[in-house]
Formats: structure tokens, C-alpha cells, sequence
């Protein structure tokens, strides 16, 4: 589905003596939580009816070598995460010499259908995804593909190593990136500007080593610096030919319905004669966050070719540690600022309940509630017990990938918003994706791979809890 058509690396700029010099990073507890999950793989297509000797000769010059200076601010992701033998613990390392592998492909796949909101084959996205790089002595940070659809269109692939960037520190390349194509000045924005200053996390617990100890033992690791798959990644569900992937929206109205039915079911529960408190942190992210699970779950429950339906299910989700830490950690800073936040309950009880929706919504908000009041590096800890129990029982932990707060629909690189942006690893990691509505009107997107079968249950599940019964 999609014609190779070179196979090269785009190195930093040499514009700056910076590309000839040895950079490194250490990694932190909140990048050594992610050593072996799977990377992360997004796609921005771009409408641009171009026919390919255009494009050939005019576009992809233009974001080569914009790509090249903006590596020149982004060092690490030309470099390679490694466990040098006199290093305690893995570090990202750039070298001169180092590049970013990009692929140029060209498809004459069908571009509406390839980036379209319709349920489609999950499949399909996979030829436009690039693979990093990876050996028995390190794995590079990141992989970039552009796919050119002629006449129509083309696409942006990134494959990005979650324990070298986090989703708004590669959300911040990708801007930092359209920025200089856009607009060719040689100064990103202050926004824009990667902060590398490591000193900020500190690590008194070791979470550190707790962290790349969970995912040795769970690889049978022993002995870390002699293993020749030590860079390889944790083993996640494969990608079958009857999964599909849809994507839903909520909007503003939609998000105020859910919130309605939630404050309804909760002043029902409330004592005769008691004033009525409202549940805390019922805000867009987690209504949206429950109305999906209570789909799932129920999609899951329905399904009675689903063998895997008697494993535990349960859900997380990572949240943004830069102003949580003390002192902060500028918004600008590289790498992993994440918490991950999980629930260790068996979630399928929550169908049970009178109001699955308010149930849910009510262990969310649990979650979002320790997340404020627990101490960052105490939360770290717990977590990373909770995900040793829970990875070792199989248990399914059904995640979030991306965030309307990220703005990937602000990548611009001088032809406008993106058509669509995919989050294509959530087709193996049982994960959702969401980002903000495209249009700018306040509501969310959300992306989600089932099978074929559960897909037609989910989108019915999904309008039908959208109502309210208003009960006389």
C-alpha cells in the first residue's frame, strides 16, 4: 500500500557547533516507567493536492531541511537511548553523526479513506508507520515517515520511544518542527524551546531502578547489560484483520449532557434534607473518560465470542507532573513529565450499579483526586507496585494515548490544520486516544481499536448513553 522511495537520516544543521558535540540525558523515574512499553506512533495527515514531482521536488526539500534545524534544538531525538557499561541506569545519547531515520513512501491508497472518522480496518494505517531502530545496544528516540498521496494529500508518521519524550514534549517537536517550515526563521518561541535541566526530578526512593526492575522481571531480565533483547519491547496484543478503528466525538453539549446525568444520579443518592454537594473533578477529560469505559465494558460484557472476557479489566491514565513537582518543571521541559495513575479494581462490577455512568465517573474521580493530593514521588511508588500486580495477573488496563490538552491540531507546516491525527499504537496497547475536536469548538475527539462485531455494539452504546431520561 505504500511505494518506498528513500530510506535516509536528516541530521542536525550545522548552522551551530551544538551537532558537534556529545549530548546526553539521564533518564528519570518518570522515563524509566515506560523503559519496554510499546512506542508511541502518530499520524498527521495534511490535505495537498500536489502531483509527486511537485511534492518531490518543492515540499519534502522544504521539510527536510527544516527537520534539520529543528533537530539542531532537539539533540536527543537524533540520538539513541543506551545503558553504557560504567552508566547504573540507561541514558539518551547523541553523538555527531547521529540522525533521525526518515522513510518517503508514496501511496495510492484511497487518502479520505485512510484518514477518514468512518470505521475502517486498523490495519490499514500500519504501512505509514515508521519502526525505529533498534539493536542489542540501544534503540533511536524517534523514526519519521512521510507518505505522499498524490493529488490528495500526504502524511506525517512518528514513532516516538516513550522513555525518551512524553506526549507533550513530542508534541512540542512536531510544532517546533511545522514552526521553522512555516515560517523559515531561525529562533523557535519561547513555548516552543526545549528545556533539558534534569536536576529538577528528584529521585530519593529510587524509583529510578524500581521502575527498569519492574519491566527486567517481567522480560526475565537478569543480568541487563548481557541480554540482546534488552532494548526490545514488552510484548503487547497483536493486530488482527477483523479490529477496526473509529473515532467518536463529544462535544461541549454532549460533555454538559453526561455532566447532567452524573449530577442528577448524585442528587437522587443525597439524604432527604441535606444540602447537596456537588462530586469533585467532573470535568471534560474525566466524563469523557467514563462514558468511553462504561462503553467498553459493556461492548465487552455483550460480546460472547470474547475469549478473553473473564480477564480483569481496569483502567489508567498518565497525567502532566510539570507544575505537580516542587519546585515546578517549566512547561517547555524534554522528556517524560508523566505520572501514570491506576485503578487496581476489577472495573466490570461498575455495570452492576444503578448508574454505571455516575459509578465510574466517581472512581475517576477518585483517581484525579490522589493525583492532587498525594505526594508526586509517594504516588510514583504505589504506582509502580500497583502495575507490578496487575501486569503479572494479565490483567487489562485500559489506557489513554494523547490529550485535548496537547493542540496536535496546531501542528501547522504551512498548509494548514491537519485533516486528521491518528494515535495508531492504541490498536495494540487497549488504549484510547483523544485530542481536541478539530474544529476548535471546545469538545473531544476519541479514537478507539475493537473488533469488528464490538464495534457496531460500542457506536450504538456510545449515542444511547448520550441521552437523558428525565424521570417524573
Amino acid at each position: 500500500m505504500a511505494t518506498v522511495l528513500e530510506k535516509t537520516h536528516v541530521f542536525p544543521s550545522t548552522v551551530s557547533s551544538d551537532s558537534f558535540t556529545n549530548f546526553s540525558l539521564p533518564l528519570t523515574f518518570c522515563d524509566t516507567l515506560w523503559f519496554k512499553f510499546p512506542p508511541v506512533e502518530r499520524l498527521f495527515f495534511y490535505s495537498l493536492p500536489q502531483p509527486k514531482p511537485t511534492f518531490l521536488i518543492s515540499t519534502l526539500p522544504k521539510l527536510k531541511h527544516s527537520l534539520s534545524l529543528t533537530l539542531l534544538h532537539f539533540l536527543p531525538l537524533a540520538g539513541n537511548l543506551t545503558w553504557p557499561p560504567d552508566s547504573p541506569k540507561p541514558t539518551i545519547l547523541y553523538t555527531p553523526n547521529d540522525g533521525v531515520p526518515l522513510t518517503v513512501a508514496a501511496s495510492d491508497a484511497d487518502f479520505d479513506l485512510i484518514s477518514g472518522d468512518h470505521v475502517r480496518q486498523a490495519l490499514l494505517l500500519h504501512p505509514f508507520v515508521p519502526k525505529l531502530n533498534i539493536t542489542e545496544t540501544g534503540a533511536s528516540a524517534i523514526a519519521l515517515q512521510i507518505t505522499l498521496f498524490p493529488d490528495r494529500g500526504f502524511c506525517i508518521g512518528a514513532t516516538c520511544h516513550h522513555a525518551v519524550l512524553d506526549g507533550k514534549s513530542s508534541t512540542m517537536f512536531m510544532k517546533s518542527w511545522a514552526h521553522f517550515c512555516r515560517s523559515e526563521t531561525p529562533v523557535l518561541p519561547p513555548e516552543l524551546t526545549p528545556f533539558y535541566d534534569r536536576s529538577f526530578i528528584k529521585d530519593p526512593n529510587g524509583v529510578v531502578m524500581s521502575n527498569l526492575n519492574l519491566w527486567l522481571g517481567l522480560t526475565g531480565t537478569s543480568n541487563p547489560k548481557d541480554d540482546p533483547n534488552l532494548f526490545q519491547f514488552f510484548p503487547f496484543q497483536d493486530v488482527s484483520s477483523d479490529s477496526v478503528r473509529g473515532t467518536f466525538e463529544l462535544t461541549r453539549a454532549d460533555i454538559a449532557k453526561l455532566r447532567e446525568k452524573v449530577l442528577s444520579t448524585w442528587e437522587k443518592r443525597q439524604p432527604t434534607g441535606t444540602e447537596s454537594v456537588k462530586p469533585p473533578y467532573l470535568t471534560s477529560f474525566v466524563l469523557t473518560l467514563s462514558h468511553m469505559l462504561v462503553c467498553f465494558l459493556k461492548t465487552r460484557e455483550e460480546d460472547k465470542d470474547d475469549h478473553e472476557i473473564k480477564r480483569k479489566i481496569t483502567f489508567g491514565f498518565t497525567a502532566d507532573l510539570r507544575s505537580r513537582l516542587r519546585p515546578p518543571v517549566p512547561e517547555n521541559y524534554f522528556g517524560n513529565c508523566v505520572g501514570f495513575l491506576v485503578d487496581s479494581e476489577d472495573k466490570r462490577g461498575v455495570l452492576k450499579e444503578e448508574e454505571p455512568l455516575a459509578a465510574m465517573a466517581g472512581k475517576v474521580g477518585e483517581l484525579m483526586k490522589e493525583l492532587v493530593e498525594k505526594d508526586v514521588l509517594e504516588s510514583a511508588t504505589e504506582t509502580q507496585r500497583k502495575l507490578s500486580t496487575l501486569l503479572s495477573e494479565g490483567t487489562v488496563i485500559v489506557g489513554v494515548a494523547g490529550s485535548p490538552r496537547l493542540g496536535v491540531y496546531g501542528v501547522d507546516f504551512g498548509w494548514g490544520q491537519p485533516k486528521k491525527v491518528e494515535v495508531v499504537s492504541i490498536d495494540r496497547t487497549e488504549a484510547f486516544s483523544m485530542a481536541e475536536s478539530r474544529d476548535g469548538s471546545g469538545g473531544i475527539e476519541i479514537g478507539i481499536v475493537l473488533k469488528k462485531r464490538q464495534m457496531d455494539v460500542f457506536s450504538s452504546l456510545f449515542l444511547t448513553g448520550l441521552q437523558i431520561h428525565h424521570h417524573v
